[in-house]
């Protein structure tokens, strides 16, 4: 598996209003919306980050499980880290090569609406781990 880089870390939040009190209000981070009435904010414009976004739980939950309600017999993660892999092949190659090492995916690969190809599973550490392929930041 090659990682190329960091192609995003998101804050996962319970409570999307108090985050964006702490990352926007308080520290004036430049985050927004994709859309006017989503609750996931990000930005690609700090330097040093390719992506820094503040991620609902309940749409990290949705991505990873289908569902609005993150699932009790897991960890509630705290952060999401995607490492690009520089193509979607190499993507599913990862991810197979992941779970051919004893590692259980929260979904395959597969690609997104938007365009970026991605399989997720659970860190011990209770971290989402994306293995990721974002066309647009290469």
């Amino acid at each position: 598996m090659n990682v190329e880089f960091i192609a995003s870390v998101s804050a996962i939040t319970p409570d999307p209003k108090a985050s964006r009190a702490l990352y926007v209000d308080a520290l004036g981070l430049p985050l927004e919306p994709p859309t006017a009435d989503d609750e996931y904010i990000f930005s690609d414009r700090i330097p040093g980050s390719k992506h820094f976004g503040v991620w609902p739980l309940s749409q990290a939950a949705q991505a990873c499980f289908g569902t609005p309600d993150w699932p009790a017999d897991r960890p509630v993660p705290q952060v999401s880290i995607e490492f690009d892999l520089g193509t979607a092949e190499g993507v599913a190659a990862g991810a197979a090569e992941l779970e051919a090492a004893g590692f259980t995916l929260l979904h395959r690969t597969r690609e997104e609406p938007w365009g970026q190809t991605i399989a997720r599973l659970q860190s011990p550490e209770g971290c989402l781990i994306g293995l990721s392929y974002a066309p647009w930041q290469h």
